[in-house]
């Protein structure tokens, strides 16, 4: 039915990172979509026809589309009056509006259809076929042909289809045929036959198949026909749903026994090195995706063993793209059951090696980013059914046609239409988060952001509000696996507050909103929970500090294995299990859970450790490993559950379920928090609770599949003292897998570290500032929204801060100043900054120059220089002089001797983090 032509794929975009330093990385010239994806996802305006588009075919910068209608009418929200468009319509490939090409497929008795268009090769003939008598009054048999320049019936090709003819495929001197037909102009054709390309008669290939035929293709080279449909024989040769035949005689050359006798071909295409198949079925065990097959002997090269059902196949410059409603590609490693994905798209080979099979089968290649949505729609609520390529003006577009009566969530019926350019779709924006457990770093992570015809996005990292990116990084994401990123700023400093915001830009520049305001304070020491669960490997490190629905961010050091939030958890829930600011998250014990961004495997070792606090008394599930998402797993193990009573299981399943249990009476649902670690390994099964073994298990396997972590709710069917709930009511904290069995002595010094004293951090925004001016020596600046200071002709600026006293057991170990340049021309300041002490009386109402306060002589610190640019700028201050001060209000001034003025905001702006702050960190003495 169709062939692929060659479009190279010129540009890669490269991933590129700032590493861990200061940098903006530059990118490569950004493309109009990523490659190899020829189209954007972003849907052209195009008339629609008001029933079902069956078939599709191009010529000379014109489509035609076939099916089942009676009108076409224009795009929704534009104007123009509906046409009359029987059973058949032709568009201009590029505006998407019909031309003046006007044929109606008629039939005297029943309901007339178009099944199939094919084109010829010299781009003047077009065949169709389906169940008619008539076009434009000339009378036919299912099957005829039009000369195209005319737009009229060739009355003299004939030939007698007596039923529906399913699919078309045109060479030079052939029109071969597929359908339910068991004779042909009287002669014995069962479901395909041949007829001569000019004259419409019949010629000798026979190729007789036991059920109908749904899809014929000729090889390039024109000396086979493959063969699809519902049949179990060819010829009198055992083959089902799929043969290679002679193309002059119909002889077999090729059977297949391994597709499922409950799924049949839909439909063949080939491009210059294979040909591919898309699949429908129904029942257990069906399939439903598609088959990648050689050219030179027709072998099969990978299976994709999506379901939901595949209607047409389309190789394009090596990829393979298609028309279903994929709900399910687990056996593919990709998404699970759920959401219809009626476009896919994905490389017709592998880029090098293939993989080794799994149940048999090689998988296919990866899917790419290309995600327009549709909807079931009308008829068997099917989605899209046929597609083609058409191109005019040097722009490709790709047309697709079926039941579908919505396109990226906006109506549109049976027609659609993408192009090679003109991508305008920006990225979804990223959610993000920053953390820090150690002086001199700050991790900065996101979840991925997704773009309907973009996998390869370009993030920028925006820090203290500066307009200049301070890193830049490149990632990839899908509709339905969109895993965390993250960049580790190193230029930071112990006591210091940051904040950071993050952009997705996509392949042709389009970009997405800033990302909220991320805020971290570098500790002055390590935190030593959190540093202790990274540096013993954690692979998965959830510490639910997070601020926004429905990311949970992965504070491991490189596993970038974040958490999705179903049904809204409650966040922030305090106090948290370990010692400092640290939250929990709440959970409802009936519906929410937090699930890991994407697929993965887990090894023979491993160990998951939570916190836990609750008073339930129908159990549940606190942490799990589960093959589906939001849906009820059919496969789980690797798990931490409670009981009804209160007791704590850890178990796998290695065929059987296999479980390590606390005692009878040894229960923890006392609304306490408590440390549970459950660990696999060489020497076996453990489960340690509160930093002690409560039994051991000889049990080193478990089973093997594709799945994702769980926190708080998942399947438990079938395992022991199953509880009442799947889902755990309370709250949890510090989540943690491993890719290794911790040690008893491991899970015991996480439990002491816990108790360890962290830090503390107050920020203490001003709560009267001013600034006065020489040149106006009388004004009182107490209600200006910005501040200035300079040296000549003077400006200073005057800050009060009351001050908290010390945390019992600590003392001020670092202390801060934070100031934000105002968005002026030139707001900063090339000239030194000094931070003095206010020795003398002042107020924000009435200081002004002629009565300006007294200041001390010693800096408490000072800016080297201020960059212009509104952005949060921070210096540390003498902290032993902020501690003989503690609990008292208390006043500083920004001082300069220079003649470059800087520009601040004071804290009566409205602009972000625009108010001084001092941030002051307590630490154990």
């Amino acid at each position: 039915m169709r062939r692929s032509r060659g479009l190279t794929a010129a540009l890669v975009l490269s991933l590129a990172g700032a590493g861990t330093g200061i940098g903006l990385v530059l990118m490569p010239e950004a493309s109009a979509i990523t490659p190899p994806v020829a189209f954007t996802a972003d849907d052209l305006p195009t008339w629609q026809p008001n029933g079902i588009v069956f078939a599709m075919a191009q010529a000379n910068g014109t489509v035609f589309a076939g099916g089942t209608f009676s009108a076409v009418r224009p795009p929704d929200g534009t104007s123009g009056a509906e046409q009359e468009a029987v059973n058949f319509v032709a568009l201009d490939a590029a505006t998407g509006k019909p031309t003046s090409c006007k044929l109606a497929f008629t039939i005297g008795d029943g309901s007339a259809t178009v099944r199939a268009l094919a084109v010829s090769k010299d781009k003047k003939t077009l065949y169709a076929g389906g169940y008619f008598g008539a076009v434009n009054g000339t009378p036919v048999s299912s099957v005829a042909a039009i000369d195209i320049e005319s737009c009229t019936p060739k009355a003299a090709f004939h030939p007698g289809f007596p039923a529906t003819v399913r699919d078309l495929a045109v060479t030079d001197d052939t029109l071969y045929a597929a359908g339910d037909f068991g004779t042909v102009e009287g002669q014995t054709r069962e479901r395909f036959a041949a007829v001569d390309a000019s004259s419409g008669a019949l010629k000798p290939f026979v190729a007789n198949a036991d059920e109908p035929g749904r899809a014929i293709e000729i090889t390039p080279d024109g000396k086979n026909a493959l063969l699809g449909g519902d049949f179990f024989s060819v010829n009198g040769s055992n083959t089902h749903a799929l043969a290679v035949v002679n193309a002059t005689t119909g002889a077999v050359a090729k059977t297949y026994s391994n597709i499922p006798s409950n799924s049949v071909v839909k439909d063949i295409a080939t491009d210059s090195t294979g040909f591919y198949t898309g699949n429908e079925g129904s029942g257990g065990g069906v399939f439903d995706g598609r088959i990648g097959l050689r050219l030179s002997d027709f072998s099969e090269k990978w299976r994709d063993r999506c379901l939901g059902a595949t209607q047409a196949v389309l190789p394009y410059d090596g990829v393979l793209y298609s028309s279903s409603h994929a709900h399910d590609c687990s056996l593919e490693g990709q998404f699970p059951d759920g959401k219809r994905n009626f476009f896919n798209a994905q490389l017709t080979n592998y880029e090098g090696a293939s993989p080794a099979p799994v149940d048999g089968f090689v998988r296919s290649p990866r899917k790419l980013g290309w995600h327009p949505t549709a909807n079931d729609g009308l008829g068997e609520g099917i989605g899209p059914r046929a597609m083609t390529i058409a191109e005019k003006g040097d722009v490709k577009y790709m047309w697709a046609g079926g039941e579908f009566t919505a396109i990226n969530g906006k109506p549109q019926q049976a027609l659609t239409r993408f192009a090679s350019t003109g991508d305008v779709g920006a990225p979804t924006t990223p959610v993000a988060s920053a953390g820090s457990v150690k002086p001199g770093e700050v991790q900065v992570r996101w979840r991925t952001s997704y773009d309907a015809d973009d996998s390869k996005l370009t993030y920028r990292i925006y820090r203290n509000g500066s307009a200049t990116p301070i890193a830049t990084v490149a990632a990839e994401s899908l509709e339905w696996e969109r895993p965390q990123a993250s960049w580790n700023d190193t230029t930071v400093k112990a006591g210091q507050s940051y904040t950071y915001r993050v952009t997705a830009t996509d392949a042709a520049g389009n970009t997405s909103a800033l990302s909220a305001t991320a805020s971290v304070t570098v500790p002055s020491s390590v935190q030593s929970y959190p540093n202790q669960v990274r540096a013993d490997g954690a692979s998965l490190y959830w510490r639910y500090d997070d601020t926004v629905s429905p990311y949970v961010a992965d504070s491991s050091e490189a596993g970038n294995t974040s958490g999705i939030q179903l049904n809204a958890p409650a966040l922030r829930q305090t106090p948290g299990a370990i010692s400092g600011a640290s939250t929990a998250m709440g959970f409802n014990g009936t519906s929410q859970q937090v699930y890991s961004d994407h697929r993965q495997t887990v090894g023979s070792a491993f160990s998951v450790e939570t916190w836990f606090k609750t008073n339930t008394t129908r159990g549940g599930k606190l942490i799990g490993f589960g093959n589906n998402t939001s849906r009820n797993s059919g496969s789980f193990d690797k798990q931490i559950y409670m009981t009804n009573t209160g007791r704590l299981v850890f178990g796998v399943y290695n065929g059987s379920t296999r479980t390590v249990s606390t005692g009878l009476f040894d229960t923890y649902n006392d609304n306490k928090w408590h440390h549970v670690v459950g660990t696999q390994g060489p020497a076996g099964m453990e489960l340690i609770v509160d930093g002690q073994s409560k039994g051991t298990l000889n049990v080193t396997g478990s089973a093997a599949y594709e799945g994702y972590w769980h926190v708080g709710g998942d399947n438990l069917s079938g395992w022991p003292t199953k509880p009442t709930s799947n889902f755990f009511a309370g709250q949890i904290d510090e989540t943690a897998v491993y890719p290794k069995a911790l040690t008893a002595a491991q899970a015991k010094n996480h439990y002491d570290l816990a108790k360890a004293p962290s830090d503390t951090v107050s920020k203490v925004s001003a709560t009267e500032d001013t600034y006065i001016n020489q040149g106006a020596p009388s004004a009182a600046n107490g209600a200006s929204t910005s501040l200035a200071v300079r040296g000549t002709s003077a400006y200073e600026t005057y800050l009060r801060f009351n001050l908290p006293a010390a945390p019992a057991g600590q003392v001020l170990k670092s202390a801060a100043l934070q100031i934000k340049t105002s968005t002026q021309a030139n707001a900063g300041t090339a000239d030194k900054v000094s931070v003095v002490p206010v020795t003398g009386t002042w107020s924000g109402a009435s200081t002004t120059f002629n009565n300006k306060p007294t200041l001390g002589t010693t800096p408490l610190g000072s800016f080297a220089s201020v960059p212009d640019g509104s952005a949060v700028q921070s210096t540390p201050l003498d902290t032993a002089a902020l501690s003989s001060v503690l609990g008292s209000s208390y006043g500083l001034a920004l001082t300069s001797t220079g003649t470059d003025p800087l520009w601040i905001w004071s804290m009566e702006s409205t602009a972000a983090d625009a108010a001084p702050q001092l941030v002051l960190t307590f630490g154990p003495k």
